[in-house]
C-alpha cells in the first residue's frame, strides 16, 4: 500500500485538476473523503477531514486524533492538525479550506491565531449525500462562522508574529552539560530538536514557549512546536503537534515512538511536562522522555 499523504506539491496538485477537468479550488472538496480515512478516532468512531490550500500552491491534509484513556480534551481536531500540518512545511498562509463537517467553536477560535483569518475561506462538504459535483458549493469566509470574535488582535500589538509567522523565541539551554543517557539513541540531536521546536512555538499570551522532539524505532526524529490560541482552551500542546508531525512524516503505529525530548521554560507558569508524559504513556508506554530547561531570549516571551 501506498504510504499515506499529507501533503501535495503544487505541480501535482495543478495536474490532478487538470487531469479532472477543476480548477485545484474545485479539487478540494474532492480529497476531503480520502483524507476522512486516514482520520484516528477510536472513541467517537466519528472520521473529520480538512483539505487547505496555501499560498504556495500547495495542499495540506488534516484529521482528527484521539486518544483511548486520556481526557477528551487531549484529542486533535482536524482543523488543528490541518494548521500544524501548514506549520511544519513552513507554509506562510492558508487561504482555504474544505471540511466535512462544520468547524466546531474550538477550531473556529484557534485558527483566529493565523493573520487575517476572517478572510479564509471555508467550504463544508455533505460527504454523506454522495454529491460529487465538487465545483458547485461556495466558499465562505470563516468570519460568516465567527462573526462576533475574540483573537490576537484584542490581547497583543500588531508587531507580535502570529502562528504561521517566522518566530525565533531565542531560547537557549540552563546547562549544556545535561545530558541523556548514553543508550538513548541520537540524545544529542533529539534535544537540539526540541529546543528548534521551542523557539519556533507560538506562546505570546503566557510567555512559555515548548517543543517536543521525539523518536522512532526505524531512528527518524519528528519535532512539534507548542501553539497558544488567545482564548487559551484551544491551545496545541508540543506533545500532541509532535505527535501530528510524526503522521505527517509517515509514521505509523504509536507504539513504533521510543524516545521523546521535551524542553521548556524553567519556572514556567504553564507547565508541559505531567500532559506530554501522561500522553507518551498512554500512546506508547516503552517511551523514554526526558525533560530539560530553557532560558528566555530577548524578544519577549
Amino acid at each position: 500500500m501506498d504510504q499515506p499523504r499529507f501533503v501535495i506539491e503544487a505541480s501535482e496538485a495543478e495536474s490532478m485538476a487538470k487531469q479532472s477537468n477543476l480548477t485545484v479550488l474545485q479539487l478540494l472538496p474532492s480529497l476531503v473523503k480520502p483524507a476522512q480515512d486516514l482520520a484516528r478516532p477510536p472513541i467517537s468512531k466519528f472520521h473529520v477531514g480538512a483539505v487547505g490550500y496555501g499560498s504556495s500552491g500547495r495542499i495540506f491534509i488534516g484529521v482528527n486524533l484521539e486518544f483511548p484513556g486520556l481526557p477528551l480534551h487531549y484529542s486533535v481536531h482536524a482543523e488543528q492538525f490541518l494548521v500544524t500540518n501548514l506549520s511544519i512545511q513552513s507554509e506562510s498562509k492558508l487561504q482555504y479550506i474544505a471540511v466535512s463537517a462544520a468547524p466546531c467553536g474550538h477550531c473556529r477560535q484557534f485558527i483566529q491565531e493565523i493573520r487575517g483569518a476572517q478572510d479564509i475561506q471555508i467550504l463544508i462538504t455533505s460527504v454523506e449525500s454522495g454529491d460529487d459535483n465538487s465545483g458547485i458549493n461556495s466558499f465562505d469566509p470563516l468570519l460568516h462562522l465567527l462573526p462576533h470574535r475574540f483573537g490576537p488582535e484584542d490581547l497583543l500589538g500588531q508587531d507580535v508574529p502570529l502562528l504561521l509567522e517566522q518566530l525565533e523565541n531565542g531560547l537557549s539551554f540552563l546547562s549544556e552539560t545535561e545530558n541523556l543517557t548514553d543508550d538513548f539513541k541520537l540524545n544529542a540531536e533529539l534535544k537540539a530538536a526540541a529546543l528548534e521546536a521551542a523557539n519556533k512555538s507560538h506562546a505570546p499570551y503566557s510567555g512559555c514557549p515548548s517543543g517536543v522532539a521525539i523518536l522512532d524505532s526505524d531512528g527518524k526524529m519528528y519535532k512539534g512546536s507548542y501553539m497558544e490560541s488567545a482564548a487559551y482552551n484551544p491551545s496545541m500542546g508540543p506533545a500532541q503537534a509532535a505527535v501530528v508531525a510524526y503522521i505527517v512524516g509517515g509514521g505509523g503505529g504509536y507504539e513504533k515512538i521510543v524516545g521523546a525530548v521535551l524542553v521548556e521554560k524553567d519556572g514556567a507558569v504553564v507547565k508541559q511536562e505531567h500532559t506530554a508524559r501522561l500522553l507518551f504513556q498512554a500512546i506508547s508506554p516503552k517511551v523514554d522522555f526526558r525533560v530539560f530547561h530553557c532560558g528566555s531570549g530577548s524578544n519577549g516571551v
